[in-house]
């Protein structure tokens, strides 16, 4: 089965405490909203200390409609992700030509060519390098993203792949919608790249590589459409999200954690360590007491979501990076978990090479 061997990161250029932040969006609101000071603690009660974003403070007022977002989207994006990129083949001596299969994924901008594509053109990737970009998984795909290229590298066990994931969450700020849902998510996203190399068992950095995958495993949850996602309308990505996430994780997590250990020949443990997505605090403490971790279990997850809020897909990303830094005894076994829009969750194994 096919190996992490690393992750880079690249945060967005401007970066903002969450009181600037907060002072900005009074401004917009304050005069409109019946209790300003509920923004207020709206924004404190996400435990997010600061973000950082796409564009300075002062041009997201002149971003009129989803056109002018998006072009703003891929101003960032494109740099961003070449630069992450770039990054990560550097780290591995690796040269662009050398990756058989490329994957981007996003669901916070568009581009026809995709994402992908565009890093074809940067950084000199072969003309027969296979791409797969994804959209629409949300926070769903920074483990989505792995499993789909570990499926990749099963059957070709000798080639490399890059997963890359960028979200400019602060590009679908809604500024006339006054929703719980808009406000909660005006403090608590915010906008980062990452991307992931992968290897097969049989390529060289193999041998090299940290964190062995396997067990991929996915959970839809059907009749759920309404519990995550956009409404896509004029002014862009109006978001879409229910208080019920963290009774959803209670409920059914604990079920799909089980099978996935049980498919790993771990039939009765819990793992030694997660690698989880910061959707929230009250999604992080739900995923905690459903799943009976240790205190500290999700530390690198609280951590990344006080410093950077939650990045939909590369949220996960980061915290696994942080996991490499910061790697388990040889042969601990854990998992990475994530969900998203669906309402879905996404999974899989991960065991520190011996």
């Amino acid at each position: 089965m096919p190996y992490i061997h690393s992750v880079t990161r690249a945060l967005a250029p401007h970066a903002y405490t969450q009181e600037q932040l907060s002072e900005a969006l009074l401004e917009i609101w304050g005069t409109r909203y019946v209790n300003p000071e509920r923004i207020l603690k709206f924004q404190k009660n996400v435990l997010v200390g600061g973000r950082n974003l796409a564009v300075p403070l002062d041009r997201y007022e002149k971003l009129a409609d989803l056109g002018e977002a998006n072009d703003a989207w891929l101003e960032a994006a494109v740099p961003m992700a070449t630069k992450a990129t770039a990054e990560l083949l550097e780290g591995a001596g690796l040269q662009a030509s050398e990756i058989a299969q490329l994957t981007s994924t996003t669901v916070t901008g568009l581009a026809v060519p995709s994402l992908d594509a565009r890093l074809m053109n940067t950084l000199g990737f072969s003309r027969d390098t296979r791409r797969t970009p994804l959209f629409g998984l949300g926070c769903l795909a920074g483990v989505a993203g792995i499993n789909r290229v570990g499926d990749y590298l099963t059957g070709h066990p000798d080639q490399a792949a890059i997963l890359v994931a960028v979200e400019l969450c602060s590009l679908t700020l809604q500024r006339d919608d006054l929703s719980v849902a808009n406000i909660i998510a005006s403090g608590l996203f915010g906008d980062g790249c990452a991307a992931v190399l992968m290897v097969g068992d049989e390529h060289p950095l193999a041998a090299s590589s940290p964190l062995h995958w396997s067990t991929p495993r996915s959970a839809f949850f059907h009749d759920t459409e309404r519990v995550m996602g956009w409404d896509v309308v004029g002014s862009g990505f109006k978001v879409v999200l229910s208080a019920d996430v963290p009774k959803l994780v209670g409920q059914e997590l604990p079920g799909e954690v089980e099978k996935l250990m049980n498919d790993a020949g771990k039939s009765g443990e819990r793992p030694d360590f997660v690698v989880a997505h910061p959707g929230g605090p009250k999604v992080l403490e739900a995923l905690q007491d459903a799943l009976e971790l240790e205190e500290g279990a999700l530390g690198l997850s609280w951590k990344s979501l006080k410093d950077y809020g939650n990045m939909s897909s590369a949220s996960v990303l980061f915290i696994l990076h942080d996991t490499l830094n910061n790697l388990p005894p040889k042969g601990s076994v854990g998992m990475m978990a994530a969900l998203g829009p669906g309402f879905c969750a996404e999974l899989n194994v991960l065991r520190r090479a011996a």
